[in-house]
């Protein structure tokens, strides 16, 4: 495992559904009920209080769908932490200026979300980098970025000792390490 910023930052490889955090943030699609990849694995984990939280979300907040960048919290369920924090990464197109400030949204809104509810650890996945199609290098200086601006200026931050990045492979570990910006 390496460590960034005194400590407040961890990269491994691992499976994100058993994390010893407060919250994991689940890659989730739109609907939010469920899907291939980190959403799928997350939803079979954590079981039917988090799809039917989901569901609920879905009826009464976000009829259409949750959009991209936004977050939303619901239970644990089943897995090993209090909450699971959903957002939905961008569908990678070239060229496009919006893509990076999209892929930012989900992990400030996910941070903020944390810090809101005085959460103090928080584990993320390689949001976008799957089906989505987000670059993993790319998405590497985005996710960082967007963690290190949140700890160091964000006035809640502080509640927020430890963020984690669990990625599926040491591969995907090792591109994030080699683009990382910390």
């Amino acid at each position: 495992m390496k460590e960034f910023l005194n400590g407040r930052v961890k990269v491994k490889t691992g499976d994100l559904t058993k994390e010893d955090v407060d919250a994991i943030v689940n890659a989730a699609n739109s609907s939010l009920l469920g899907g291939g990849g980190v959403d799928g694995a997350i939803h079979r984990a954590g079981g039917c209080a988090i799809y039917d939280e989901c569901e609920a979300i879905r009826r009464t907040r976000y009829p259409q769908g949750l959009p991209t960048g936004k977050a939303v919290l619901t239970t644990g369920g089943n897995l090993p932490v209090k909450y699971v924090i959903h957002t939905v990464g961008p569908i990678f197109k070239r060229n496009d200026p919006q893509m990076p400030l999209l892929l930012a949204a989900c992990y400030h809104n996910s941070l903020s979300l944390a810090a809101e509810h005085h959460l103090s650890s928080i584990a993320f996945p390689a949001i976008s980098t799957g089906v989505y199609g987000y670059p993993k290098s790319e998405a590497a200086v985005v996710a960082s970025t967007a963690v290190r601006e949140f700890l160091q200026n964000a006035p809640t931050a502080d509640t927020i000792r430890e963020v984690r990045f669990v990625f599926f492979s040491a591969i995907d570990e090792e591109e994030f390490l080699k683009n990382q910006r910390f």
